[in-house]
C-alpha cells in the first residue's frame, strides 16, 4: 500500500497546485495549462495502451460483455441522476422545477458525478497489487464503458444546448468504428511494446487528437471535433500482438501471474517505468481540476473563474469554447445562476458531503451482479473500485462554467469532485481490505477433486 500512499500524496499535491497556480502564474498560465492538457492526454494514452495490451475477449461468450454494459450503464447514469435530481430539488427554488432550462443546466453540472477515472482507478489497484485479480479484470471493463457511457450520453446533452450538429454524429461514427477495429483485429498487428515506443504512441495519438480539435475549430468553432483519447489509446493496445510464445492469456484461470501472461512488459525497467508515468499522472490529474473560487463571490453564486483551463479537452472531450461560452450568455431567461438562492460555506460543505454521498451510492449496482462469479465481498470491491473520479469529471464541469452555468451549484460540485479525489486513497485501501483474503475464498469454492 505504500504505492497507494504515495499516488495519494500525488493528487493531494497536483490538487493544491491547481488551486495555487494560476495566481501565482497569472496571465502566464495559459501555456501552463496547455502543457498540463497535453500531457495529462500522454499520460492517460500511455497507461490505457497498456490496458488494452493486457485485455482480452472471450469471443465465445459475448453476451456477458453486454451485461457488463449494462451494469456499466448504471454506473454511469445513476450517480448523474442522484445528482440531478438533488440539485434541482435542493438547491433550486420550488418556482424553477418546471423550467426546461434548469433541468437542461443541471443535467449538464451534474453530469460531473458520472465518470470512473479509468486511469486512477488503474494506477491504484496496480499499485495496491490487485493487477492479476478478478477484480481488476472486471473494473477494467465497467470503467472503460462507463468512460464511454460518459462521452456518449454528453453528445445528446450538447444538443440539448447547441442544436443538431453533425460533428456530433461523426463522433458517434468513429468510436464505433474503432471499437470494430479493437474487436476484429485483437491482438492481430505486431509491433514493439516496450516503454519507449508506447510512449512514443501515446504522445502521436495525443498531437492527433489535438490536431484534429483544433483544425474542427477552424471549420466550426462552436461545436468541434474531439475524440477521446482514452478509446483510441486503449484500441491501440488491443490490437497490439502478443509475443508468439510463452502466453497463456485467455485460459479462463480466475487469477493468473502476470509474468506468465506478458514477461515483454514485466521487466523491472518496464514496471519502473509503470510506475513513473502512473505517479507523474496523479500529479497532473490533480491540476487539472477547475479552479475554485474563495470568498463571497462563490457563496452569493457568482460566476466562476472565466480563465477556468480546458481539462475536459485534456482528458478527451471538447473543451469550453469561446462560442460556447456566447451561447451561456445568451441564454439568460432560465439559467441557473438567476434562481440560485445564496448559501453560507457552512451550507454548502453540508451539500457537498450529501453530493459525494449519493453520487457514490449509485455506483453501487455492480455490488448486487456477479453472483456466479465472484464472492460478495469481491462485488463490493468492484462497486467501491468504480468511485473515483478525476480529469473527465473536472472537464464537464469546465463545459458547464463554458454555458454559462455557474453559482452554488458549480461550486458544490466542483468541491465534491475534490474531496472525491482526495479520498481516491481511502476508497483503494478499502477495495484491498475486502480483497485480502481472496485466496480463501477460492479455496472454498473449488470442488473437492480440485483440493
Amino acid at each position: 500500500m505504500r504505492k497507494v500512499l504515495l499516488f495519494s500524496f500525488l493528487l493531494l499535491l497536483g490538487l493544491l497546485g491547481s488551486q495555487w497556480l494560476p495566481d501565482a502564474v497569472g496571465s502566464g498560465y495559459d501555456k501552463v495549462g496547455d502543457v498540463v492538457r497535453i500531457l495529462t492526454m500522454v499520460g492517460l494514452s500511455f497507461i490505457m495502451i497498456r490496458v488494452g495490451y493486457e485485455f482480452d475477449i472471450d469471443k465465445s461468450n459475448l453476451r456477458q460483455y453486454g451485461w457488463d454494459y449494462v451494469v456499466a450503464f448504471t454506473a454511469a447514469s445513476f450517480p448523474w441522476l442522484f445528482v440531478t435530481i438533488y440539485f434541482v430539488f435542493v438547491l433550486l427554488p420550488p418556482d424553477s422545477w418546471g423550467s426546461l432550462a434548469a433541468w437542461q443546466e443541471t443535467l449538464l453540472a451534474g453530469r460531473f458525478a458520472a465518470p470512473t477515472s479509468a486511469g486512477v482507478l488503474f494506477s491504484m489497484l496496480a499499485a495496491a497489487g490487485l493487477g492479476a485479480t478478478w477484480l481488476f479484470s472486471k473494473a477494467r471493463i465497467l470503467a472503460i464503458f462507463d468512460d464511454l457511457d460518459t462521452v456518449l450520453l454528453m453528445i445528446p446533452l450538447k444538443m440539448l444546448m447547441v442544436g443538431l450538429a453533425w460533428q456530433l454524429g461523426l463522433i458517434v461514427v468513429v468510436m464505433a468504428a474503432m471499437l470494430a477495429i479493437a474487436y476484429f483485429l485483437l491482438h492481430r498487428i505486431r509491433i514493439p511494446v516496450s516503454w519507449p515506443w508506447v510512449l512514443a504512441y501515446a504522445a502521436g495519438i495525443t498531437a492527433i487528437s489535438e490536431v484534429v480539435y483544433r483544425t474542427s475549430k477552424i471549420i466550426d468553432e462552436s461545436v468541434p471535433i474531439h475524440i477521446e483519447v482514452l478509446l483510441p489509446a486503449f484500441v491501440l493496445g488491443c490490437v497490439m500482438a502478443y509475443p508468439k510464445s510463452g502466453s497463456n492469456h485467455g485460459s479462463g484461470k480466475k487469477e493468473v501471474h502476470p509474468d506468465e501472461v506478458h514477461p515483454e512488459i514485466e521487466t523491472p525497467v518496464e514496471k519502473s517505468v509503470s510506475v513513473i508515468v502512473a505517479a507523474v499522472f496523479m500529479v497532473l490529474v490533480g491540476l487539472s481540476m477547475p479552479t475554485i473560487l474563495s470568498g463571497d463571490a462563490a457563496v452569493q453564486g457568482g460566476a466562476m473563474a472565466e480563465a477556468v483551463e480546458p481539462t475536459l479537452h485534456g482528458a478527451g472531450v471538447p473543451a469550453a469554447e469561446a462560442a460556447a461560452a456566447e451561447i451561456g450568455a445568451a441564454r439568460q431567461i432560465g439559467r441557473i445562476t438567476a434562481t440560485q438562492p445564496p448559501l453560507s460555506w457552512a451550507q454548502i460543505m453540508l451539500h457537498v458531503l450529501v453530493i459525494t454521498l449519493i453520487s457514490n451510492l449509485g455506483k453501487m449496482f455492480p455490488a448486487f451482479c456477479y453472483r456466479r462469479e465472484a464472492h460478495w465481498r469481491e462485488r463490493l470491491a468492484v462497486a467501491i473500485g468504480m468511485w473515483p473520479r478525476g480529469e473527465v469529471g473536472a472537464g464537464v464541469l469546465v463545459i458547464s462554467l463554458s454555458y454559462g452555468i455557474g453559482g452554488p451549484i458549480v461550486t458544490v460540485a466542483m468541491l465534491s469532485l475534490a474531496f472525491n479525489l482526495l479520498l481516491t486513497g481511502a476508497f483503494i485501501y478499502v477495495v484491498k481490505r475486502l480483497t485480502s483474503p481472496l485466496e480463501a475464498y477460492i479455496e472454498l469454492k473449488e470442488p473437492e477433486s480440485a483440493r
